[in-house]
């Protein structure tokens, strides 16, 4: 039987927690791993204990996983909804009016989310947009909002770093817009706030072999230069793929406690709701089979856990119901469209060109 593994358990119980999935190709023993520029997918050989060395392929990075585990989240690819069981959990859409000159409160449509955008409440979308305040647009830009909220005082050279006693701050204020950040990481490196992952993931496969094959592009009407080429792509087979989630219950906790009858951070009912929505993300990526790429369909044989089989079980409604968050849980942040998609040298600002290696920014 089956150990269950429940949020408010977790929380109490040892950190980290260690998930292994163990998946399978849907079809077939070939599957496309992540290919990097002018290397392909990367096989490297691992030492073992026993004095022998193993071929690993890497088929997905933390960063791509965090991508995968964020996009269970959504009702579709190109849905920026939330599904049906996250109703209730706040998070961040950069908005824009559909046409320039015309109100945000009466026509405006959703360009992005903090779920679709690498570095999350961080993007620039959202630091350099206004929020919405009903149908009315606020009249300081969002990365004041946070500043006050932080309780962080910028220098002239815009610089800060928040006193230890104003942290639980900055991880109330984050929960309260965007709890999503606290579970894959964010980073503000303009007020030098960092917050590593509480969940982190990979998918490798073990015993892994190289498939070279080819692929061929028709120009039947002549229209292109190109001809008829042929082209390179890179399969990979193996005697296992295995997927592994860690989540870091200790940083978790480390976002609130009780100090007498004072509460600092999070609640107990906060913390549990980031332990669930960790777990949910990763029952929902592995219940049924996922498409981690176009030519990765895998499909979960066994996932366990301090070396016996468990079955995760989430209430994410619940949670999200325990966690108290207002009657209005989305943040709209408005972008003029005359300012979103204007054109200009890249040196002038426009969203998410300064973050580059933050800890929030996962990639594909």
């Amino acid at each position: 039987m089956s150990k269950r593994l429940n949020p408010a358990d977790i929380l109490k119980g040892p950190s980290p927690l260690l998930l292994t999935a163990m998946l399978e190709p849907v079809a077939g023993d070939r599957f496309q791993p992540a290919g990097f520029p002018e290397i392909g997918h990367v096989i490297y050989k691992a030492p073992r204990k026993d004095g022998t060395v193993e071929q690993v392929c890497i088929v997905d990075s933390a960063a791509s996983m965090a991508n995968h585990l964020e996009s269970v989240c959504q009702r579709g690819a190109h849905d920026c909804d939330l599904v049906e069981e996250l109703d209730g959990l706040p998070y961040l859409r950069c908005v824009t009016n559909r046409a320039e000159g015309a109100e945000p409160a009466t026509d405006r449509e959703v360009v992005v989310t903090s779920l679709t955008e690498g570095h999350r409440i961080a993007s620039s979308y959202f630091l350099n947009g206004y929020p919405m305040e009903g149908d009315t647009k606020a009249t300081d830009k969002f990365d004041q909002t946070l500043i006050s909220k932080f309780g962080i005082v910028l220098s002239k050279g815009n610089k800060a770093h928040p006193p230890a006693s104003q942290w639980w701050n900055v991880f109330k204020t984050i929960f309260k817009f965007d709890p999503n950040s606290l579970v894959h990481g964010v980073l503000f490196p303009q007020w030098q706030i960092k917050i590593p992952r509480a969940l982190t993931a990979h998918l490798e496969a073990f015993g892994a072999r190289r498939v070279d094959r080819s692929g061929v592009k028709f120009d039947r009407l002549g229209k292109t230069t190109s001809g008829q080429p042929i082209f390179a792509v890179d399969d990979a087979t193996a005697e296992s793929i295995r997927a592994t989630f860690v989540l870091d219950v200790s940083l978790i906790r480390s976002f609130g406690r009780k100090k007498t009858d004072e509460l600092l951070g999070l609640s107990d009912e906060q913390q549990e709701l980031l332990v669930a929505l960790g777990l949910w993300k990763v029952k929902n990526l592995l219940e049924s089979p996922f498409r981690y790429r176009s030519g990765c369909h895998l499909r979960c044989i066994t996932i366990r856990s301090g070396g016996e089989d468990v079955e995760i079980e989430v209430d994410i409604k619940e949670a999200i119901n325990n966690a108290g968050f207002g009657k209005q849980p989305i943040t709209d942040v408005f972008w003029p469209r005359e300012e979103l998609y204007r054109e200009g040298p890249e040196s002038r600002a426009k969203p998410d060109d300064s973050n580059d290696g933050a800890e929030g920014e996962d990639d594909e």
